[in-house]
């Protein structure tokens, strides 16, 4: 039972660009000696919570592989837990995955609820399989408590003991087995364990729990079953019934493989399966500045510290999403980082990096003013013949892409240009605008600054350090020097500053977001993570933006000329109510 991958662009195994790894070593050794004709991958999400950063790593692996390799891959979710899986996260990662540019099913396009896998679809094999298991002497039902089945286990300098339980008949336990089924037992009253070796140095071949009874309606299979198989269990029928080749997990599941072997050669020796899949393991994602535990991430969701799983500060995919990292920025990221066995800190700037590469080349231009101080030319009169004279000016949408055509927009009397545009007494090496300077506004006039307005009142000296904010600037415009005409190099300036005119400028809520956590490590030494909160990491601010922004559309993504990249949110902007977040600057502010 296989379900097709396939890919927007799809890559040949050839492709000189992929950079090689230990998985492609192997897959192409597999290949060429004739072991697989094709491989089969899958990505197996528990539907509990909302998919992050890591997960993201792992979706573009497995789905990536079988897409180089012409192989396939299958959406699965690991549904055996019903106390903690709801439809919601079923939709949420389905709709993830498709955002990243992945999709399966034999309609590729078309993928949903209707091609993905679940492994609650195989409880009635996996429950005759855990017959089986009995009934050859493999697996018994243990009606110890919780707390002398834990004590009973041993640890890594005792040898475990075996339950009073362990030696009764196959017969025995069968019937139990089946009244657990039936649910003629209370929840916990007992469980299923296989019968291993309670001396071996690995804790998890000591007779592990495969079958327990849990009443809770499931989201798929209702009220059918009252027990559940465990995770460690189920996990490698799904891959042997759905003919994975190669299933890749990470390491913290290394120390699962035996148990994973030992299941499939018994199911292998009784002809329950017909092939049996390999676990290969690989480093988790660690990267600087996140957390990626669930418990976690979903305690900063219901203490309110973030506003939601799509926070844009949050790692969630849909997080990312919404704060406007793009598929292609997190295909990338998955790439440049590669693929090893051994745990490794990736830096989060690295992440961002990939975020700029992708955006840069397509990203929209805009000037926008986030911290707004009125400029009046005060000769605008004078020059023009009229106060309410408004020059047109434009620039290109892309400064490469020619064939996006050209932004348009007002100048007048009066512009918004930056608080930091200003100084009083101009520090060393500062060529923007302070008395008797000549500066260009961007796309307009080079303008000649006479001074600053300040608040009635206004100290001196404060003036004078700096510590003063003017409330507005009088320049003259010098009239022959507008860009794009034979008179724009008449004046040499070294200021070039970006501006909105007041005459056609939107209001825009501009949110600036950075990193949620202000150390490498949040939670490094066991220490409280919410200690190592950014309050800093959300700032909201109105500012003015120029009026070819009027139009954008929620999540459609800009360079802000001198900012950084900005995205409209997807959820609260529109038509008449501009909201952009901060994607990220236009270089690594946290640089050590």
């Amino acid at each position: 039972m296989t379900v097709s991958n396939s890919t927007n662009s799809p890559a040949s195994a050839s492709d000189a660009t992929k950079p090689s790894n230990f998985l492609r070593q192997i897959i192409e050794s597999d290949l060429a000696s004739g072991k697989h004709s094709q491989i089969v991958t899958r990505f197996p999400p528990e539907p509990n919570g909302y998919l992050h950063i890591g997960h993201a790593k792992s979706i573009c692996l497995n789905f990536g592989l079988a897409r180089d390799y012409k192989g396939i891959c299958n959406l699965r979710f690991d549904d055996t837990n019903p106390e903690k899986e709801e439809k919601e996260y079923v939709d949420s990662i389905i709709d993830s995955v498709k955002w990243l540019g992945f999709s399966w099913g034999k309609d590729a396009g078309k993928s949903g609820h209707e091609s993905a896998l679940f492994a609650s679809n195989y409880f009635d094999f996996m429950y005759k399989a855990a017959e089986h298991l009995i009934e050859r002497g493999l697996a018994y039902v243990d009606e110890q408590s919780a707390e002398d089945m834990r004590a009973n286990r041993g640890d890594f300098n005792t040898p475990g003991k075996p339950s009073p339980y362990r030696a009764l008949s196959a017969e025995h336990h069968l019937n139990r087995f089946r009244e657990m089924r039936d649910g003629k037992h209370a929840d916990g009253a007992m469980v299923l364990r296989a019968k291993i070796d309670l001396a071996s140095p690995n804790i998890n071949l000591r007779d592990p729990a495969i079958y327990r009874i849990r009443r809770a309606t499931h989201h798929n299979t209702g009220d059918t079953w009252c027990i559940y198989p465990m995770y460690t269990y189920a996990h490698p029928i799904e891959d042997a019934l759905e003919g994975i080749t190669h299933s890749i997990c990470t390491l913290e599941f290394e120390d699962q493989r035996p148990f994973y072997d030992w299941l499939m050669d018994r199911l292998l020796e009784g002809g329950l399966i017909k092939q049996q899949p390999r676990q290969y393991e690989f480093a988790r994602l660690n990267l600087t500045y996140v957390i990626t535990s669930k418990r976690k991430l979903a305690q900063l969701v219901n203490e309110k510290k973030v506003s939601g799983w799509d926070d844009p500060r949050m790692p969630t995919i849909v997080g990312l999403r919404r704060r406007g990292y793009t598929p292609e920025s997190l295909q990338l990221f998955a790439e440049r980082i590669g693929v090893s066995k051994s745990d490794s800190w990736i830096d989060y700037s690295t992440l961002e990096g990939c975020l700029r590469e992708t955006l840069d080349p397509t990203a929209p231009r805009a000037m926008a003013v986030l911290e707004p101080l009125k400029l009046v030319l005060t000769n605008w009169e004078e020059a023009f013949g009229s106060a309410a004279h408004l020059e047109d000016c434009s620039a290109p949408v892309h400064p490469h892409l020619p064939d996006l055509g050209k932004r348009n927009f007002k100048l007048g009397k009066e512009v918004w240009i930056e608080q930091t545009d200003y100084e009083e007494i101009p520090s060393k090496g500062f060529f923007r605008l302070f008395p008797g300077n000549k500066v260009r506004l961007k796309y307009g006039y080079v303008i000649e600054v006479e001074g600053a307005d300040y608040a009635e009142g206004t100290d001196e000296a404060a003036i004078k350090s700096g510590a003063a904010r003017a409330v507005s600037i009088r320049a003259k415009v010098l009239k022959d020097t507008k860009s794009g005409t034979p008179g724009s190099d008449a004046i040499k300036v070294k200021g070039v500053i970006t501006w909105v005119g007041a005459a056609d400028a939107v209001t825009a809520e501009i949110r600036l977001y950075d990193r949620l956590f202000k150390t490498e490590h949040p939670d490094a030494g066991g220490k409280d993570f919410l200690e190592a909160l950014n309050e800093d990491s959300l700032k909201t601010i109105q500012a003015y933006v120029e009026p070819s922004l009027a139009n954008a559309k929620p999540d459609e993504k800009f360079q802000f000329e001198r900012h950084g990249y900005f995205v409209a949110d997807r959820k609260d902007h529109a038509a008449g109510e501009a909201v952009f977040n901060k994607i990220t600057g236009l270089k690594d502010t946290w640089a050590k």
